[in-house]
């Protein structure tokens, strides 16, 4: 590990610490702070030249704040001779602006890959993308690792019988997650036919699939003000479920969502990872965070040794 450093902001340093522990190795010392008019400041303190350097920042919000402190480390760390830069993106925002889908919109999730190609990014860790077809925005290689086997892990822990269990597609663009999620359960699957009124409000129409007298899994890739999780439960509820349980990868948890969840009563627990900081988790009993440091921390080892990662999706 002589010829790794491991870099980050300010969005999630207990994770990057979580991380080096299981690396064994020590954060790299990096100022990343202000100047008086709140521009970033950056300045990288151990000597990175000819290293293989990894940057772990999810740009989670404020999610301006949190790209340009991620552009600005790999810029001062490709000026300080760097011989590789791999952006280690846990969560990577704006990747729901991923296609035209509707007159003069922009398609950010390509932006942000320009941008981060522009600042001198060599290679993209992420996971749990909103669309797998962003890896396609890059011109660079992307390894994308997936959070199932760990949340999959957190739900065999409370022995449900499978065949008592259905796992549940929020959306029809979930169904290959789900999907997945079912097989590795060898439960049910189910789908929510929803209509989209506006970005952040949906309406359930139908649930297709045998659902009634069962215990529900939603699964999904985010969950931010959770307006969409609730009515899906609530959907789930009329149709005969009896105990709701949801496992998204990244949890947004924005505006009143904690309260929305607080109030859904059928919903009995909400899993997420630790791709995003969540500081409230001991006064919301619902919301329990299961730890991603070991995946990426493996991922990031086998990177650094040219070594497969695709073992890690088994």
């Amino acid at each position: 590990m002589n010829g790794m450093a491991i870099l980050a902001g300010n969005a999630n340093r207990v994770l990057a610490e979580k991380i080096c522990t299981n690396l064994h190795v020590s954060l790299a010392d990096t100022l990343v702070g202000r100047f008086s008019e709140g521009e970033i400041r950056v300045q990288i303190k151990d000597n990175i030249r000819g290293k293989d350097v990894f940057i772990i920042q999810p740009t989670c919000p404020p999610t301006n704040e949190n790209l340009m402190e991620i552009l600005i480390i790999i810029d001062a760390a490709r000026r300080a001779s760097a011989k590789r830069i791999t952006a280690v993106m846990p969560y990577y925002g704006y990747a729901r602006q991923d296609r035209k889908d509707q007159p003069r919109v922009p398609i950010t999730a390509k932006l942000v890959a320009n941008l981060l190609l522009a600042a001198g990014t060599n290679r993209v860790l992420t996971m749990d993308l909103h669309a797998s077809q962003i890896q396609g925005f890059f011109d660079i290689p992307v390894d994308h690792l997936y959070a199932i086997n760990i949340l999959c892990d957190y739900v065999a822990k409370k022995k449900i019988n499978p065949k008592r269990l259905v796992v549940v597609s929020p959306d029809v663009g979930s169904i290959k997650m789900a999907r997945a999620y079912s097989k590795r359960l060898k439960a049910g699957l189910a789908v929510v036919d929803k209509r989209r009124n506006s970005p952040e409000k949906t309406e359930v129409m139908h649930i297709l699939g045998a659902v009634k007298g069962k215990t529900a899994i939603i699964v999904d890739d985010i969950v931010a003000t959770a307006g969409s999780l609730v009515e899906a439960a609530d959907g789930l509820k009329k149709k005969g479920v009896h105990t709701v349980f949801a496992a998204i990868s990244h949890g947004i948890l924005s505006g009143n969502a904690l309260e929305k969840v607080r109030k859904c009563e059928i919903l009995k627990e909400v899993i997420i990872t630790n791709s995003i900081p969540f500081s409230k988790a001991r006064n919301n009993p619902k919301i329990k965070v299961v730890n991603i440091s070991s995946l990426l921390a493996e991922a990031i080892q086998r990177i650094h040794n040219e070594e497969s990662i695709s073992c890690l999706f088994d």
